[in-house]
């Protein structure tokens, strides 16, 4: 490959003029595909810059640029990390139209990668152009003599704004490809060409990097917004140090904290690209970071969410499960540390909504052809708070068994209906993240205005909640919408837009968990942010959950016990909000979890016999080491021969 590129160097030479063929260069390596037109990004255009810095106004209009690129990661066709993992699940032609759907099945390529940050294509914005344009506005702005009529403080502000997206940028760059450029400032479009064809920084570099920006940025933002009328997503003090606990987490992990996988991982100058010694100071470092980020939040008054109620009477159970539904869905609720208001989860709703109102027939205004997987499912503990493999007082060994709801259950199950044994007896988290066939629905405008005799699912052909496409697997990702969303006639639905949580209190507590964990082992102070979740949604602590009910009494007293714990934790509190698909990267799991069959019940069935039957829909397909770090484009290794492809690619 290395001759071939110099091959194709000799040729462009003689076809372009040089200042041309820089031109080229520049575009390929650090802003957008050679598919896209050049001519819309050529660098030199500096008429355009300077107009652009000569009063606040339109500076601020170039601010809102560096933000325009943060991924829509509430939009099932824009994050990878719904579909591209083993939480929900669609068909792979469905209306979600998702390209993360061929990710799970083992579609990824180099020819033309799905989601390519790199680049900027299917499905991705280019990171590189999001980092450009941050060090151009940086850059600008650091020249007191250009926008003249802002005041420093303001001027000092959006510098770190543009500081916190050039790391942010950076930051899903190693996440997704390992090792990557460190484009710390905007090149010149005069520089000799040999300075363009940039080169992969070993992942602690970039760490490094990202982590120095945050911190830097960090310095100069407010501790929260106070304009919330105009500026309700743009970044804090508490997001920037949040993040930095995010990437530190990620680089203590097993990934790239000691992988013998990459033992052999370099540059073309021999340079080893991710360590493969294990440093436990990684996790020391991060869990820091998460303690000085976890100050920020609480000293901003950033809590845990609790559902304050409403004017109805309505019971403990779904109050407990408010908790949780709206810590996700309500509005710049109090958990949120942050948010993105660009997030399209108008979309969301629609294709993952059930139809949980059947008085109007029919309706094609909502689709909910994204379902969760029977192993997200089979994720939730049981109602005394451990794995339903572990509990030792209820058996849930075969799901296929089938109950019928009773009266104590009605906030839960359906009094009456016939439904899985998977479906009773779980924790309330199990309740608001998932619907399923006989499951309980509440809604603001419930028809009895309370919890009693509400809304449900009867998802069983000819049943109430069908006429519209189900997901494939039985199981409805009912965390997602909104309890404000309205089912009404000829095909009408009303909902509410809400910020995707990027970012969460419950997330950071867990990560200062783990952190923890990772570098001293088990613990008050480890058990203490654990059960802060746990008694959120009601139940028991691990301490007494595990010593009173699992068949494994001692496991949260060892390191590697707690370790499986807070990965189930993580997986419960934040299922479907995309932190797993990354954590069990992260985790180096993948390997195991996602090289399993797709599975759920026989949705096209109108008896409960027939509908309570397990069916596999698809097999995943996960290689390791290959799939762990995305491939980049193998046009850009012919025309940068200083970049080396991921391995297994």
């Amino acid at each position: 490959m290395e001759h071939h590129f110099n091959l194709n160097s000799r040729l462009l030479k003689k076809l372009f003029p040089r200042t041309i063929l820089k031109v080229l260069i520049l575009i390929v390596l650090v802003t957008v595909s050679c598919k896209k037109d050049y001519l819309d990004v050529i660098p030199d255009n500096i008429p355009t810059v300077d107009n652009a810095f000569n009063l606040r106004d339109e500076a601020e209009k170039y601010l809102f640029t560096c933000y325009s690129y943060i991924p829509d990661d509430g939009n099932t066709a824009s994050n990878p990390a719904f579909l591209g993992g083993d939480e929900l699940a669609t068909p792979l032609i469905s209306r979600s139209n998702s390209l993360a759907a061929n990710l799970p099945r083992g579609n990824q390529n180099i020819v033309d990668p799905y989601y390519n940050y790199w680049d900027g294509t299917n499905g991705s914005p280019s990171m590189f152009r999001a980092i450009r344009d941050c060090n151009v506005f940086i850059e600008n702005m650091s020249n007191l003599s250009k926008v003249p009529d802002i005041s420093p403080d303001e001027r000092r502000k959006w510098i770190s704004e543009a500081q916190f997206l050039k790391a942010y940028y950076h930051f899903i760059l190693m996440r997704a490809y390992g090792p990557v450029p460190i484009v710390d400032v905007s090149q010149n479009i005069d520089v000799p060409i040999a300075q363009l064809k940039v080169k992969r920084k070993p992942v602690d570099s970039v760490v490094n990097y990202i982590v120095a920006l945050l911190d830097k940025a960090s310095l100069n933002l407010p501790a929260t917004i106070q304009n919330k009328t105009n500026e309700l997503g743009r970044i804090t003090r508490p997001i920037a140090l949040s993040m930095k606990a995010r990437v530190l987490v990620f680089a203590a992990s097993p990934l790239f904290n000691g992988n013998s996988d990459y033992s052999s991982f370099k540059d073309k100058s021999g340079l080893q690209l991710i360590s493969s010694n294990y440093d436990a100071n990684k996790w020391k470092r991060a869990a820091e970071a998460c303690k000085e980020a976890i100050s920020a939040c609480e000293g901003a008054g950033i809590a845990l969410y609790v559902f304050p109620g409403t004017s109805f009477k309505l019971s403990d159970t779904t109050k407990k499960q408010m908790n949780l539904r709206n810590a996700v869905t309500d509005k710049w609720n109090s958990e949120l540390i942050w948010g993105l208001s660009n997030a399209n989860t108008n979309g969301l709703q629609a294709v993952t909504v059930g139809h949980f109102d059947g008085r109007y027939g029919g309706s094609n205004g909502a689709i909910a052809d994204v379902g969760a997987t029977m192993k997200m499912a089979d994720m939730f503990y049981s109602s005394n708070g451990v794995p339903v493999n572990e509990d030792k007082t209820l058996n849930f060994s075969n799901r296929t068994e089938r109950r019928t709801g009773i009266y104590t259950e009605r906030f839960n199950n359906l009094q009456g209906y016939i439904s899985s044994r998977l479906n009773f007896d779980r924790e309330n988290r199990f309740y608001a993240s998932l619907s399923f066939d006989g499951g309980i629905w509440y809604q603001e405008s419930s028809p009895s205005s309370t919890d009693e005799n509400t809304y449900n699912m009867q998802a069983r052909q000819g049943g109430a909640s069908t006429g519209t496409p189900l997901p494939i697997t039985g199981y409805f990702a009912k965390k997602l919408i909104n309890w404000k969303y309205t089912w009404g006639a000829n095909n009408v639905v009303s909902t509410e837009r809400y910020p995707w949580p990027n970012f969460r209190l419950a997330d950071l507590y867990l990560l200062y968990a783990e952190a923890l964990n990772e570098f001293s082992g088990p613990g008050n102070e480890v058990y203490d942010y654990i059960n802060r979740i746990r008694t959120r949604s009601g139940l028991k602590t691990i301490e007494d959950s595990w010593t009173n009910f699992s068949n494994n009494p001692s496991k949260y007293q060892s390191k590697e016990g707690l370790r499986d714990i807070i990965h189930q934790e993580r997986a419960i509190e934040l299922s479907m909000e995309g932190s797993r698909f990354w954590d069990l990267r992260r985790w180096k799991t993948a390997t195991v979890e996602l090289n399993g069959n797709v599975q759920g019940w026989d949705i096209n069935q109108a008896t409960s016999a027939l509908y309570y039957r397990q069916l596999t829909f698809f097999s995943q397909r996960f290689v390791a080491p290959r799939d762990y770090l995305w491939p980049i484009t193998e046009n850009n290794l012919l025309v940068n021969e200083n970049l080396v492809q991921n391995p297994g690619w």
